[in-house]
């Protein structure tokens, strides 16, 4: 996965990033907690989650999901439905007037493919939304993805490679890319 990070999952600088992810659930848990006339409680909760003022004219429609906070880059004028979860660990650059359908799903966070690595540590990748993206409801963007400038992600598509701009991408797909070896207790941990 092009520019991934990779942290061992019982490390000291892992264990501060499960500590903010701690900080964020309780913060996104009042968020959601929040009546919709709400809208400056819920601003100044946002702005506390994400570590920066918001771009004036940012919409986030709640319930809203991150895992982080930190990671997040919001353009002018982006437009967020309900329903939305952001695990913004590898960070998260939404461009200039995009807008993101209710229930979507960006997740830049995972496991190594290999099974010996796959409970020792974790990977995270960016996710890069160029300006004038509309993605649809329940769409889901893998770790590493960038979408190009005005381009069209369908309803419920799962993106897991590059999307060229101006391009309309709809579906699911499944592929075999490869083999995994067994070489590891497939057990996992703790079991």
């Amino acid at each position: 996965m092009k520019n991934e990070r990779r942290w061992r999952a019982d490390s000291p600088e892992f264990r501060a990033v499960v500590e903010r992810i701690d900080a964020v659930m309780e913060m996104t848990s009042r968020l959601n907690l929040l009546p919709y006339s709400a809208a400056d409680e819920r601003r100044a909760l946002l702005v506390e989650i994400f570590g920066c003022p918001l771009p004036h004219k940012v919409t986030i429609k709640p319930p809203f999901f991150t895992d982080y906070g930190l990671n997040i880059d919001l353009g002018d004028r982006v437009f967020v439905n309900q329903g939305c979860s952001f695990l913004d660990l590898g960070g998260i650059r939404v461009g200039d007037r995009s807008l993101i359908g209710p229930g979507v799903t960006l997740a830049t966070a995972g496991h190594p493919i290999e099974l010996p690595d796959r409970y020792e540590y974790v990977t995270a990748a960016p996710i890069v939304i160029e300006e004038d993206v509309w993605i649809g409801a329940a769409a889901t963007v893998a770790p590493g993805v960038t979408i190009g400038r005005g381009s069209v992600i369908g309803a419920g598509a799962v993106v897991a490679r590059d999307v060229p701009p101006l391009t309309v991408v709809t579906g699911q797909s499944f592929t075999t890319r490869r083999r995994i070896s067994d070489q590891a207790n497939t057990a996992g941990p703790g079991r």
